[in-house]
C-alpha cells in the first residue's frame, strides 16, 4: 500500500469480488472497509486509487490491471467508460443475469425476510443492443474533453456537444457519435441535427448562463416502423426553429410525428410544458399482440417494447385468469397491463395518477374495441378506497406494478384488507418490492418469483412475483 497523498491512497493487487449496486463493483481494502470501483468487472485484480474516503468504504478508480476476469468482455461502444449509460458492457451478458437474478433474490431475502419459493430463470432480452424505444440527447456549447484534449495544445474548435449528461456534472455534455440503445435511424438523426445545426451557426444550449436556441431532442421509435421526433428549444427564435424542424422533415421523411416546445424554465422537464405539432401526428402507434397503444411525447411507456411484450406474458400467465374474473390494474399507465389482460379476464379496472395517461388508456381501449375495461385517475392511497371497491366490485386479482419507490403502506393495507385471491406485483425496484412483501406476509404467500432483464448492460431489472392468500 503506497500513499500517493494525504488524501488519496493506493491499494495494490485487489480482486473485485462482486457487481454492486448503481452498476459499480465492490471489492475490500486491506483494513476491511469496502471500495466501490467503476468501470470492472468482478474477477479482476486490480490497483485502486482511492478518491473519496468515507467511514464504512472508499470510493475509487482501477489504475493498473493485474489479472483481467474471465467475465469480461470487450465493450462495443467507443464512449464506454466515458458516458456511464452502459455500466455492464464490459461483462458476458449470461453474467449479468446471473448478478441480476442474484441481487432480486438478495433483496427478497434479506429486506423481505419471508418464505419463498424456488426462483424461476431469469428472463433474458434476445436483443442486447438496440433495444430502447426512446431516447433523449441534450445539446450543450461546454462539452466534455477527453484527457488528451486538455492535455493538448492544438485549438479544440467547436465545443458544441449533442449527447449524455456525464455522471454527477450537470453542466458537461459527452458528444455521442454512435449509441448502440437505440435503432436507426436514431443516431442518423441525432447526428443529422447536430450537423445541421453547426453549419447554421444555431447556438447549442448553455447551462450556466441559461442561453442558446436548442436545448434537448427527444426519439421515440416502435416496433410498427413509427418515429416521433420532439426538439426542445431554449428561445423563441422561429425563424430558426422552422429552419432545423423542416431540414429535418425533409431529409428524413419517415418521421411520423415531428413536434417541439419552447421551454425557457430553469429545468428541461417537459411534463408542464405545451407541446406543439410542426408535421405528421402527434402521437405514434405501438403494437402487440394485435393491440394498439398510442404514445404521445409525454407518454409512459415501457422503454424495450420486446421486452415488455414478455414481461406482460409473464405477468398475465402468473395471473391464471380463466375469463371469469375482476381485475384490478394499479399504477396502470397508459392501461397497457389492463388491456393485455382482458381477453382473459370478465372486467378489469385501472387506477392510475396522471390524467394524461388515463385519457391515453381510455383512447386506446376504444381503439382496440375493448369494452371489458375502466379506468380511474386519482391518488392510489385516497382513490382506492371501500367506496370505489363497492362501486366496482371486490376484485378477484390485483396487478400492481408502482414507481421505484413501491406501494404506498396505505395501497398495502387496502390490498389486505380487500384480500383478493392473487395479487402479481411487477416490480422496477426488487428492494422495496421485499419491503412491501413483507408487509404482505401475514396473509399473503409468495408462490411464484420471475425477474426479467429489460435493460441489458445496465444494473437495472424487472421482478414479477405472484402472491395468493394464505
Amino acid at each position: 500500500m503506497g500513499r500517493k497523498n494525504t488524501d488519496k491512497i493506493v491499494f495494490h493487487q485487489i480482486q473485485v469480488l462482486d457487481a454492486g449496486a448503481k452498476g459499480v463493483s465492490v471489492a475490500k481494502a486491506p483494513d476491511g472497509k469496502v471500495i466501490f470501483i467503476p468501470n470492472v468487472v468482478p474477477g479482476d485484480v486490480v490497483d485502486v486509487q482511492t478518491l473519496k474516503k468515507r467511514k464504512a468504504y472508499y470510493e475509487g478508480k482501477a489504475v493498473k490491471f493485474h489479472e483481467l476476469s474471465e467475465y469480461r468482455v470487450e465493450p462495443i461502444c467507443e464512449h464506454f467508460g466515458v458516458c456511464g449509460g452502459c455500466k455492464w458492457q464490459n461483462m458476458k451478458y449470461s453474467q449479468q443475469l446471473a448478478f441480476k437474478q442474484n441481487e432480486v433474490k438478495n433483496h427478497l431475502q434479506r429486506i423481505g425476510k419471508i418464505e419463498l419459493p424456488e426462483f424461476e430463470d431469469i428472463l433474458g432480452s434476445e436483443k442486447q443492443f438496440f433495444y430502447r424505444n426512446k431516447m433523449e440527447f441534450s445539446f450543450s456549447n461546454s462539452r466534455w474533453l477527453t484527457e488528451k484534449e486538455i492535455g493538448s495544445t492544438e485549438d479544440l474548435g467547436n465545443r458544441n456537444a449533442l449527447g449524455f449528461h456525464i455522471p454527477k456534472m450537470w453542466d458537461k455534455i459527452l458528444d455521442i457519435n454512435k449509441c448502440h440503445l437505440q435503432e436507426d435511424p436514431s443516431n442518423a438523426i441525432r447526428n443529422e441535427i447536430r450537423a445541421f445545426a453547426n453549419e447554421h451557426n444555431l447556438a447549442f444550449f448553455n447551462p450556466r448562463e441559461h442561453s442558446g436556441l436548442l436545448r434537448t431532442v427527444m426519439i421515440r421509435t416502435v416496433s410498427t416502423g413509427e418515429i416521433m421526433v420532439l426538439i426542445q428549444f431554449f428561445e423563441d427564435d422561429k425563424e430558426n426553429r422552422e429552419l432545423i424542424l423542416d431540414h429535418l422533415y425533409e431529409k428524413f421523411p419517415q418521421i411520423t410525428s415531428l413536434q417541439y416546445v419552447v421551454n425557457g424554465k430553469q429545468n428541461d422537464t417537459i411534463y408542464d410544458q405545451d407541446v406543439i405539432l410542426y408535421k405528421g401526428r402527434d402521437y405514434i402507434l405501438e403494437e402487440m399482440e394485435g393491440l394498439k397503444f398510442s404514445i404521445n411525447a409525454k407518454s409512459f411507456y415501457q422503454t424495450n417494447s420486446d421486452q415488455a411484450y414478455e414481461l406482460y406474458k409473464i405477468t398475465r400467465d402468473f395471473a391464471g385468469l380463466t375469463g371469469n374474473e375482476t381485475v384490478y390494474d394499479l399504477y396502470t399507465g397508459t392501461g397497457t397491463i389492463a388491456q393485455f389482460v382482458s381477453k382473459k379476464a370478465k372486467k378489469v379496472i385501472g387506477v392510475e395518477s396522471v390524467p394524461e395517461a388515463i385519457i391515453d388508456a381510455k383512447a386506446n381501449a376504444e381503439r382496440n374495441n375493448i369494452t371489458n375495461c375502466e379506468f380511474f385517475v386519482g391518488d392510489m392511497k385516497v382513490v382506492f378506497n371501500e367506496a370505489f371497491i363497492a362501486q366496482h366490485g371486490k376484485p378477484d386479482v390485483i396487478i400492481t406494478d408502482p414507481p421505484r419507490d413501491g406501494m404506498h403502506k396505505d395501497v398495502v393495507e387496502q390490498i389486505l384488507k380487500i384480500a383478493p385471491k392473487k395479487v402479481v406485483y411487477v416490480s422496477c425496484n426488487s428492494a422495496t418490492q421485499a419491503r412491501d412483501l413483507a408487509l404482505m406476509d401475514e396473509k399473503y404467500k409468495v408462490t411464484r418469483v420471475r425477474p426479467v432483464d429489460m435493460f441489458p448492460q445496465t444494473h437495472h431489472v424487472e421482478n414479477v412475483v405472484l402472491l395468493e392468500l394464505r
